[in-house]
């Protein structure tokens, strides 16, 4: 083989291995966008977004069924199962939803007397502007003493067992969500079981020790 071809072809070597780098670069910085996707009032879903996560169905421990992020749901195990292990029992309750599924309930919630829409503003997203659209947010319950802790005002009741929570989320790259005293910026009363994967422990950790809000934690970046 003549010289001149085998330094050509080690030139495109070089080349394909420098398209492969980056390719694989631009991949992991698009993974890193994917998690701190910000979806609220004023952001909307993005049009791709099924095309960019992994959405598994699985089961809770009452073999009820949810659809959820693959990694959101590989770190929610070892959450919860750490804190079996400090004597509290979390289970999935809501995770992901489609659009459609979210005007469901819509219609449901603001056709209901009891409720109205007034209650769904403070505590539902209009459809396509849900967290839960993403599969990165994750409402959970409690089981104590085989008792389902599920309603609103009993789980926001409950502050000794959601401190256990809210501490540990960090660790697995979670944050509380919708914090109390934040509800003018984050548009949502205080959901002490609306949890939100990041998929970072060191993102987390900042925005949960410097008391921030997904929101703020992407202005300031």
């Amino acid at each position: 083989m003549k010289k001149s071809h085998i330094i050509g072809i080690l030139i495109l070597a070089i080349i394909i291995a420098n398209i492969v780098g980056y390719c694989e670069m631009t991949d992991a910085e698009s993974g890193t966008d994917v998690y701190l996707t910000l979806v609220n009032k004023t952001h909307s879903l993005p049009e791709n977004w099924e095309e960019l996560v992994q959405i598994d169905t699985v089961f809770n421990s009452l073999d009820e069924e949810n659809r959820i992020e693959h990694k959101t749901y590989e770190q929610f195990k070892l959450l919860r199962s750490e804190l079996i292990e400090n004597g509290v029992h979390i289970e999935l309750d809501s995770v992901y939803r489609t659009v459609e599924e979210q005007q469901a309930i819509w219609d449901e919630w603001s056709n209901d007397p009891e409720l109205g829409e007034e209650y769904c503003r403070k505590y539902l997203a209009v459809p396509g502007h849900s967290e839960h659209h993403t599969g990165l947010a994750v409402d959970i319950f409690i089981i104590k003493n085989g008792e389902e802790i599920r309603e609103n005002d009993d789980m926001i009741a409950d502050t000794k067992d959601f401190a256990k929570i809210h501490e540990l989320l960090p660790k697995y790259g979670f944050i509380l969500r919708y914090p109390e005293g934040k509800e003018d910026i984050t548009g949502y009363a205080y959901e002490p079981w609306h949890l939100r994967y990041v998929d970072s422990v060191e993102i987390a950790t900042e925005i949960t020790n410097q008391g921030l809000t997904l929101e703020e934690y992407l202005n300031q970046t």
